[in-house]
């Protein structure tokens, strides 16, 4: 039960972003740029930064969101997710995506935990100035949404079927759509 009455019974984010829409708003908008605009990073490669992320913040309704999210876009799809979120360098996905996911590991920690090797190792995987960049805001606004989500002790499904029918509406539809009345 949350900590707070928001008046619905959105489950994580949602509820959070039902209760105080203007800055529910701003909150997707940043979701939407992050994960799904143009990129030289896919779609599934971003969500699978964002459930890295709330996977190590044990943010179980957001690691288990981004989760489904990522493996509706990624190769391998649940399998790799669950892969690279517990064995990180033995996963199926490319050595640049697994440098980027050592950086976001070391902004989750501390900002200043992101060491120049870091960068490097993640330059000499093939990651650009750009998608390193984007790796650090992804990670350190996931550490931000999953504080917001579990400081408030929103509701979390049990169901792994919610996860997978939200990652429908995201994929198909963007962050953006709940607020332009689509569901």
């Amino acid at each position: 039960m949350p900590h707070i009455e928001l008046g619905n019974d959105a489950p994580g984010i949602r509820g959070l972003m039902e209760y105080r829409p203007e800055t529910g708003r701003v909150l997707s908008e940043l979701a939407e740029v992050l994960l799904r605009d143009d990129n030289t990073l896919t779609r599934g490669e971003r969500e699978l930064i964002a459930s890295y992320v709330s996977s190590l913040n044990q943010c179980r309704f957001c690691s288990a969101s981004h989760a489904a999210f990522a493996a509706a876009q990624l190769p391998g799809g649940a399998e790799t997710v669950a892969h690279a979120c517990s064995d990180l360098d033995t996963a199926p996905i490319s050595g640049k995506l697994k440098a980027l996911l050592h950086v976001a590991a070391a902004v989750q920690r501390i900002g200043t935990a992101v060491t120049a090797d870091h960068v490097e190792a993640a330059r000499e995987a093939g990651a650009t100035d750009v998608e390193i960049h984007d790796t650090v805001l992804i990670a350190a606004a996931f550490c931000m949404y999953n504080r917001y989500v579990d400081g408030l002790a929103t509701y979390a499904p049990e169901d792994p079927e919610a996860y997978t029918r939200m990652a429908d509406q995201i994929v198909t539809h963007g962050y953006l759509a709940r607020l332009s009345g689509r569901r």
